[in-house]
């Protein structure tokens, strides 16, 4: 059973999708610990319904960035925690925590890398016009959304979009690829070959399920 560790600020809906991966059996691991740096975090309730290890680390506690995330890697590593997931977490993660986890951990963006990195992805798409977004789960490195890429799923983009309408049809296929990557990730099936993440004894069918036909 591997030990899963997860990162978020927010309401945390991937980590619920995570959550409910786990309770379904679609993924043979374990939520050791959510660490938030937000005191209001809704991924607190979260993590409180399912009896899930929880502990508020606010950046502001420590004398700089490096200690913060060693500290963050001390609490995972003292749990056990083998791939780190980033549910949400509105932060960019350093050196200390890259370092204790290589590629090892793990990101969602509700955009297609590398087009529209960092904040604000699905604005980004519906204001350069694109026709069609989604989301790509990533390896994290020390850039902005400049990891390994996994798996990505994309949607339509309609003319009559907005941020909101175009982020609610990413995060539904945000909940399909992120449980999918960690479930590659769980059974060894990953392979990073410099910036090229190979999916190994890949099928057809999953390929249709991880990204489906575009409307």
């Amino acid at each position: 059973m591997t030990r899963l560790g997860v990162l978020a600020s927010g309401r945390g809906s991937n980590f619920q999708s995570i959550i409910d991966s786990i309770d379904s059996g679609y993924l043979y691991a374990k939520v050791e610990l959510l660490i938030t740096d937000n005191p209001e975090a809704f991924a607190i309730e979260r993590a409180r319904k399912s009896r899930i290890p929880f502990k508020i680390m606010e950046p502001s506690h420590y004398p700089d960035r490096d200690s913060y995330y060693r500290a963050i890697a001390e609490e995972l590593k003292k749990r056990g925690v083998e791939l780190v997931i980033l549910a949400g977490f509105m932060r960019v993660v350093k050196k200390p925590l890259i370092d204790a986890y290589p590629m090892r951990i793990m990101n969602i963006h509700p955009a297609l890398l590398p087009s529209f990195p960092g904040l604000h992805g699905q604005r980004q798409a519906v204001e350069y016009g694109v026709k069609i977004s989604g989301c790509t789960v990533h390896f994290v490195d020390e850039g902005v959304d400049t990891g390994p890429i996994i798996v990505q799923a994309a949607v339509p983009v309609y003319h009559d979009d907005t941020e909101e309408s175009l982020s609610e049809r990413i995060l539904m296929e945000e909940h399909k690829i992120y449980p999918y990557a960690i479930k590659l990730f769980i059974e060894g099936r990953l392979k990073v070959d410099d910036r090229r993440v190979i999916i190994l004894d890949q099928k057809r069918e999953e390929d249709k399920i991880i990204n489906p036909p575009l409307e």
